[in-house]
C-alpha cells in the first residue's frame, strides 16, 4: 500500500483559496498512491485563525475545501484524507472536522476532533468537541482517525484498535517547540497499538508559531519508515499491511490487556 503525506507549508502570505488550489494540484500529482493525507486546518493554519473562526467555517459536504478535495481525489483516483477544516454545525457550534474521500470523490467519513487544545483559550473554548470514534474501511486496511492533540491520549487509540483500526492517521498542526513529543508519541502509539502510524504536520509559521514539520510513518514495531524535514515536503512510503497481523500474532500484547476491556 503506497501512502503520500503532504506536509504543506501554511503562512499568511498565501490566501486560503490559493492554498486550496495548490493543495488540490499536489493531491492530483500523487495519483500513484493508494492513500494521500493532508495536515490539520491547512487552509487557515491551526494557530492563525483563533480570532475569526466563524469567518473561516465551511460545510464538510459542499464547502470550498470539500469541493476541491473531492475533485482532486476523483481525478487522482486515490483515497484522500483531506486533513481538517473548521466546520459550522449550526446550533452545535464549530468543530475541527476531518474529511475522508474515496477514489470516486465521495465523502465517506468525517471525524470531529475529540481533544481540543488550548486549555482555557484557543480551540478549547472556541470550538465544540467531537464524541465519536471513527474508522474507515479502505481496500487494504482499516484506518482510524485522530487529530493533532488527540495524539497525547492513548485511550482514543485503544478504542480505534478495538474498532478494527490497523493504520492510525493523524493530521496535525504541531508546533516546533514540542517536536520531540510529536516523534515520541507517534512511535508510542504504533508500538502500543501494533499499528501503522501516519502522522502528517504542517510546515512554515502561522499565527506566530513555527510549525514542527517532520511528518512521520511508523510501522507496527515502532520503526520509523520515513520522516520528513522541517520544510514543505511530500513523504512517501510503502506499507506491508500483513505486517500488522504478523506483529500482533508474534507478540500478542493486545490479547494480554486486563484493564480497559
Amino acid at each position: 500500500m503506497r501512502v503520500s503525506l503532504i506536509q504543506l507549508a501554511v503562512d499568511a502570505a498565501e490566501s486560503p483559496d490559493a492554498r486550496r488550489e495548490r493543495a488540490a494540484g499536489l493531491v492530483r500529482a500523487e495519483s500513484g498512491s493508494d492513500l494521500v493525507v493532508l495536515p490539520e486546518m491547512w487552509t487557515t493554519g491551526a494557530f492563525a485563525c483563533a480570532g475569526h473562526l466563524p469567518d473561516e467555517a465551511e460545510s464538510p459536504a459542499d464547502g470550498p475545501t470539500a469541493r476541491l478535495m473531492s475533485a482532486a481525489a476523483r481525478e487522482a483516483g486515490v483515497w484522500l484524507h483531506a486533513g481538517s477544516i473548521i466546520e459550522q454545525a449550526g446550533a452545535d457550534g464549530l468543530f475541527n472536522t476531518s474529511l475522508v474521500f474515496d477514489p470516486s470523490g465521495r465523502l465517506v467519513r468525517t471525524y470531529r476532533k475529540i481533544h481540543l487544545f488550548g486549555f482555557d483559550e484557543g480551540e478549547a473554548v472556541l470550538m465544540s468537541a467531537g464524541r465519536d470514534v471513527v474508522t474507515a474501511q479502505l481496500p487494504e486496511t482499516v484506518i482510524g482517525l485522530a487529530t493533532c492533540y488527540d495524539l497525547r491520549f492513548p485511550e482514543l487509540f485503544r478504542a480505534l484498535v478495538d474498532a478494527g483500526a490497523e493504520t492510525l492517521v493523524i493530521p496535525a498542526g504541531w508546533p516546533a517547540a514540542r517536536r520531540a513529543h510529536w516523534t515520541l508519541l507517534a512511535r508510542a502509539r504504533a508500538v502500543e497499538d501494533q499499528a501503522y502510524v501516519l502522522a502528517v504536520g504542517t510546515a512554515g509559521t502561522n499565527g506566530g508559531v513555527e510549525q514542527a514539520g517532520h511528518s512521520i510513518v511508523v510501522d507496527p514495531w515502532g520503526e520509523v519508515l520515513a520522516e520528513a524535514g522541517p520544510g514543505e515536503e511530500i513523504l512517501r512510503a510503502d506499507l506491508d499491511m500483513a505486517r500488522v497481523s504478523r506483529t500482533r500474532e508474534e507478540f500478542p500484547a493486545l490479547r494480554n490487556r486486563v484493564l480497559g476491556r
